[in-house]
């Protein structure tokens, strides 16, 4: 063998090596995924949500690069439709990974199709995320391309999976009604059941509206927290977990679409927005409760604005951020 044949073969042996070490970190990638993944998904023993069906969901398909997905809290116990609890729709801008939410209020009093007047959180118990879909077209104009139902017994679980060194929160008052909890006042680091408390406190001074602020910024706080390499790592896992613990129409790629924008921190900030704006409702009792009764040409052109914002719009947003700096 003379010396060019001999670099020949000791070149095809070390190609034969680097090929081979691509396999097995590929092969130990994917058992370490399937292995995290099904951790995540065997851990959920009391979800109450994953096997639940729905009637058919109309959303249309997606245009112009936005996806809308309806997020609902789900407080309801097995074989039961609980009212929804938390109602938010997330925008997610597929060209600019940007995403955007917008929570509307429980108590909002609007038309349900078919059923009348009622608060927003009764569609959910009435036709499930169907009804909500058309619920919010109907009186927001606002069009919902899928949904996401989130078991609340899940939301520890995730929360730790994404921070588990805790999200910190300044907690105004001693919270403990209805909470199976005492969180005290002051600076804290709240893990994943203390953070559920946190943002199911409903007797707070401000009513619902503090409860839906305290959402909006856990969401944004572990938002942040997911662009992490911990969570880079924990990923597998924690699909595995919100495979059990959330019941949805979204298709495993657009999961990863979006986890993917998220998690490479290239959307930036979470814009957040609450319906009713203020100024825009009062409150009223009815045969329902109480309800907030809202201005709802205001409330579609807040949301239109917020959406889609234009030059001006987001120079005046610029302008006020700086002057409360």
């Amino acid at each position: 063998m003379n010396r060019m044949q001999a670099r020949k073969k000791k070149r095809m042996k070390k190609k034969g090596v680097i090929f081979l070490s691509l396999l097995l970190l590929i092969g130990a990638g994917v058992i370490f995924w399937v292995y995290q993944y099904n951790q995540g998904f065997t851990e959920a023993v009391d979800s109450t949500v994953k096997d639940k069906e729905f009637d058919l969901f109309e959303g249309e398909e997606p245009k112009f690069g936005e996806i809308n997905v309806m997020l609902l809290g789900s407080d309801a116990r097995k074989d039961e439709d609980g009212r929804s609890d938390t109602l938010i729709v997330a925008n997610y801008n597929q060209k600019t990974e940007k995403v955007k939410l917008i929570s509307i209020m429980r108590d909002t009093y609007v038309s349900i199709p078919g059923h009348g007047k009622q608060k927003m959180n009764a569609a959910f118990s009435i036709g499930g995320p169907e009804l909500v879909r058309q619920t919010l077209k109907e009186n927001f104009d606002l069009d919902v391309h899928y949904y996401a139902i989130v078991d609340f017994n899940g939301f520890p679980k995730m929360v730790d999976l994404i921070a588990p060194d805790g999200i910190e929160v300044e907690i105004p008052y001693t919270m403990q009604h209805g909470i199976g909890m005492t969180l005290q006042p002051g600076k804290q680091t709240l893990h994943g059941e203390q953070l559920l408390g946190y943002v199911r406190f409903r007797h707070d001074k401000m009513s619902d509206f503090g409860r839906v602020a305290r959402q909006q910024e856990a969401l944004s706080k572990l938002k942040d927290e997911a662009v992490g390499f911990h969570s880079l790592v924990n990923l597998p896992k924690l699909l595995g977990t919100a495979d059990a613990y959330v019941n949805t129409n979204l298709d495993k790629k657009t999961i990863l679409s979006i986890a993917k924008g998220i998690l490479e921190n290239k959307s930036g900030s979470l814009d957040t927005m609450r319906i009713p704006v203020d100024h825009s409702f009062v409150d009223r009792d009815v045969n329902v409760g109480q309800v907030l009764d809202i201005d709802f040409e205001k409330n579609i052109q807040a949301i239109d604005d917020f959406l889609n914002p234009t030059v001006d719009t987001a120079a005046d947003t610029t302008k006020d951020d700086q002057s409360q700096d």
